[in-house]
């Protein structure tokens, strides 16, 4: 910062060769290009060579890795999964346009990995599933099941836009290059990888991309802090811009952020992600067993907080950088998504190649996802749609290859939903807000499974449609009658008007005073906050539910299999500490055995999927022996025994 200001001209004031000094946008140079060019090489290649490497593996490998992968490589893909561009982009968008208030979604983080890991998790694990919306079909039917599914596409692919988008506009905005050329170029290195690759590829790709992004934000947060002087001249700045709120306690649900919006709307929110989305549940049951699910899992949160502090703490300096010009008046940019590329450009652009590393970090964020997203697409697809209706049809080989096109086919589908994407303004409010108007509902319909043992196929059906209607409802209200809310102070003293054209002047002038609109919407909901989107999504799934099945009929809890049931009174702190007298009149008749999460496990002998034993097998069960057809029989076992090498004679 200058000591003697130029006339006119506020603190701080940066001297350099910075976009609003000079009027332009610094370009990429050729090692730029070069790094970026690397990493897309480095993941197409890890495609390549686990492609050839298990090109004779079966259907299960290329879908679930053989279910013996490592939890490390396994807890970085579920970091990347989700923690795309749009973070990468969003988070610090956020800082610079509202507040620090985003902090408190570390939070929901926290208690989004416990719900996940300890409740959630366990079922899809016992269950050993390769789609998590078979548990759907075991407590409800059929149809829930492939309905469930095909919800999870519509939000799979309408997301995965956004993640394609986002990237490629801020490629444009730095380096010129044609928007949709580098939308074509992602989305189809993306598409082929995983395509040929199968889960192993995706999972060493978005680990080695995870790594990729991190690296990325810790230059641009080291050199942003030394251009601006340190964290003391950043928080000052803070607080000049109306930036410095972060104890909002408000309960006001209409509030955009507040501690409880983004702890507990933020738990819902997040849960819906790591706690049954395919995507996710999909890479956890891959490693050999629950503890290292649970420990994959868990790896999450520090990695989650560690890239939101990140970004924050980036969102912070850029903020401070752009106090006294904003770029988006100034007409350098259109849009937030793209202020934190040119901050990169103006602060880095000295470094040959720190750029590149950048860009090549966003794309990296972009890679993991859209890979993660096409594999659990074609998982799900073939799994809860094609495969169940019409699984005579298909050997290994034509399910693996029907597996293959289909992941090809949702990528062709993502190049023309970007488009859509580029409508959508602030990328991680469209993509938080997508979590939970469809992620939300589906949500609610594992919840309303596993909690609620009344619960029954009609009731599922319409809880999931119910709120399905009344979250986008809600959520296409609030984008047409977009409710109020406080920015922070954007500036325009310090940008150097001699180089800016008169239309641009004439446009920064005539909106340096912006009136909010403080008049309400048309009702009252559409100012909810989207934290509470997926909240509202489970409370309308469980209530419809639980009232349409009481309606046509509920189901006796002891008609239930037991293993469908989440023991949360037994498994959750501090609730497990409770006296047995009070907690056994809270599992309504349920009576759990064994241990919460433990699979049933294959004979080792017979090595027979159709002849397990539980580990529950400590349990007396009534039986009947037909001896003409030689069968031991019962409500729960139905065990042949002139085939079976081996019975278990405990029960």
């Amino acid at each position: 910062m200058s000591e003697l200001l130029p006339s006119g001209y506020k603190e701080p004031f940066y001297k350099g060769e910075y976009s609003f000094n000079t009027g332009r946008v610094h370009q990429f140079t050729w090692v730029d290009y070069l790094i970026f060019a690397a990493m897309l090489a480095i993941s197409a290649s890890i495609g390549v060579f686990h492609a050839i490497k298990d090109r004779k593996k079966n259907l299960d490998n290329y879908l679930m890795a053989g279910r013996q992968m490592s939890p490390i490589p396994v807890g970085l893909s579920l970091l990347a999964s989700f923690m795309s561009a749009i973070t990468l982009l969003g988070n610090p968008a956020e800082i610079y346009l509202y507040s620090i208030m985003y902090f408190w979604i570390g939070l929901g983080y926290f208690l989004c990995i416990a719900g996940a890991s300890h409740i959630y998790l366990p079922m899809f694990y016992q269950l050993q599933v390769t789609s998590a919306y078979e548990y759907l079909e075991q407590r409800f039917s059929r149809g829930v099941r492939t309905a469930a599914s095909l919800v999870f596409v519509l939000q799979s692919i309408l997301y995965m836009a956004i993640v394609l988008y986002a990237p490629s506009l801020a490629l444009n905005a730095v380096t010129g290059f044609t928007l949709w050329g580098s939308v074509v170029a992602i989305g189809s290195i993306a598409t082929l990888y995983t395509a040929f690759g199968g889960m192993k590829a995706v999972l060493f790709a978005d680990s080695f991309q995870v790594l990729t992004m991190m690296t990325a934000l810790l230059a641009v947060l080291i050199k942003g802090g030394m251009v601006i002087g340190g964290l003391g001249p950043a928080w000052d700045s803070l607080k000049r811009t109306n930036r410095y709120i972060w104890d909002d306690t408000t309960v006001n649900p209409s509030v955009r952020h507040t501690v409880w919006s983004l702890s507990i709307g933020g738990y819902f929110t997040w849960v819906a992600i790591f706690g049954v989305n395919q995507t996710q549940v999909q890479r956890a049951v891959t490693t050999p067993s629950l503890t290292k699910a649970k420990i994959a899992m868990w790896m999450n949160f520090p990695g989650k907080c560690f890239i939101l502090f990140l970004c924050c703490f980036i969102g912070i300096y850029m903020s401070a950088f752009y106090e006294n010009c904003d770029p988006i008046k100034a007409k350098f940019i259109s849009d937030s998504n793209q202020v934190l590329p040119m901050f990169v450009m103006d602060v880095l652009s000295d470094q040959q190649g720190l750029p590149g590393l950048f860009i090549a970090g966003l794309f990296s964020g972009a890679l993991s996802t859209l890979a993660s997203g096409l594999n659990s697409l074609s998982a799900a697809v073939f799994k809860d749609v094609i495969g169940l209706y019409w699984k005579d049809k298909f050997n290994d080989r034509s399910a693996r290859i029907l597996s293959i096109l289909i992941v090809i086919i949702f990528g062709a589908i993502l190049l023309g939903l970007a488009y859509v994407a580029s409508l959508l303004g602030n990328v991680l409010q469209a993509a938080l807000s997508l979590f939970g108007i469809i992620g939300g509902p589906l949500l609610g319909v594992f919840t309303l499974g596993m909690f609620f043992p009344w619960a029954n196929y009609i009731g599922a059906f319409c809880g999931l449609f119910g709120s399905l209607i009344l979250l986008f409802w809600i959520g296409v209200g609030a984008a047409v009658y977009s409710p109020p809310t406080l920015k922070a102070f954007h500036y325009i003293h310090n940008c150097n008007l001699s180089v800016l054209s008169n239309d641009t002047i004439a446009s920064m002038f005539a909106n340096v005073t912006k009136v909010i609109d403080t008049s309400a919407p048309a009702y009252d909901l559409y100012r909810l906050s989207y934290m509470y989107y997926s909240m509202t999504a489970v409370l309308a799934t469980v209530t419809i539910g639980l009232v349409v099945s009481f309606i046509t009929g509920y189901t006796k809890p002891q008609d239930v299999n037991p293993r469908l049931i989440c023991p949360f009174f037994d498994v959750i702190f501090p609730f497990c500490f409770l006296p047995e007298c009070i907690r056994k009149p809270l599992r309504f008749g349920i009576v759990h055995t064994g241990v919460y999460g433990e699979p049933e496990i294959v004979d080792k002998e017979s090595k027979s999927p159709d002849k397990v034993q539980s580990v529950e097998n400590h349990i007396n069960v009534a039986l009947e022996v037909d001896t003409k057809q030689g069968k031991i029989k019962s409500n729960k076992i139905d065990v042949d025994v002139n085939s079976a090498d081996k019975v278990d004679t405990k029960l």
